[in-house]
């Protein structure tokens, strides 16, 4: 047996073989490229649902500009006349990356974000109780699944949905209401879901919005981008 074990690392797709004396250098580099790729920044709030969606009702003008915003960033989508704001789809913008080995279309400019929050979980979401194992991750859509008048973040390619079946959106139209994790008794929204805390928090970490937080969908499955793209290094 040879006195030395070998390391596997996995850095920018490549895998690279080390000894142990010279882990700690490359996993500093790669822990900092990450940080200079994805900065830590909160979702701006005029992004999020509920600056927009007042007891129950559609502010227009606040919607209006999160609309534009999303559409000048990300691209237009079909039958919202977003043309106007940019007249590239935002489909055409779509890239498939690996979530946990799970393929997932996003828009390209968060592709990056995303490889930061797997990186963010497999580094600091270790610890008993925090490990979790995603069975399926949704990601751009073409239809749009909200009514009266709002866009949802999916047709942007900013939202992804981690296991449905698990996390459920306890605010939205039947059959989700009677999922189990919605008709139980809990203290708080983090317990209607089986993801762990650590896993928000790192979605958090880089400006990803949880949807379970939205005092009406709390939809404890559904992550989106909110933060400013242009931080965003590739």
């Amino acid at each position: 047996m040879s006195r030395w074990p070998v390391l596997g690392l996995l850095v920018g797709g490549l895998a690279l073989t080390l000894l142990p004396e010279l882990h700690a250098a490359p996993a500093a580099k790669s822990a900092k490229h990450a940080r200079r790729s994805c900065p830590v920044q909160k979702p701006q709030k005029f992004l999020i649902r509920s600056s927009f969606i007042k007891h129950g009702g559609l502010d227009a003008a606040a919607h209006d500009r999160a609309l534009r915003y999303r559409a000048e960033q990300y691209g237009s989508v079909p039958g919202f006349d977003l043309e106007r704001y940019n007249s590239k789809p935002a489909h055409e913008q779509a890239t498939v990356v690996r979530f946990f080995g799970l393929p997932v279309q996003v828009h390209r400019k968060i592709a990056p974000v995303l490889r930061c929050v797997e990186h963010y979980i497999r580094h600091n979401c270790g610890a008993r109780g925090d490990r979790y194992t995603p069975r399926a991750v949704g990601g751009f859509r073409r239809n749009n699944t909200y009514r009266g008048g709002e866009i949802s973040n999916h047709l942007f390619g900013i939202a992804i949905d981690i296991d449905p079946d698990k996390n459920p959106c306890c605010g939205c139209v039947s059959p989700w209401p009677d999922h189990p994790a919605c008709k139980a008794n809990a203290d708080s929204i983090f317990e209607r879901t089986a993801l762990p805390r650590c896993w928000i928090d790192a979605f958090e970490h880089y400006g990803f919005y949880w949807l379970g937080r939205d005092p009406d969908l709390r939809d404890t499955m559904h992550f989106e981008f909110l933060g400013d793209p242009e931080l965003v290094t590739p």
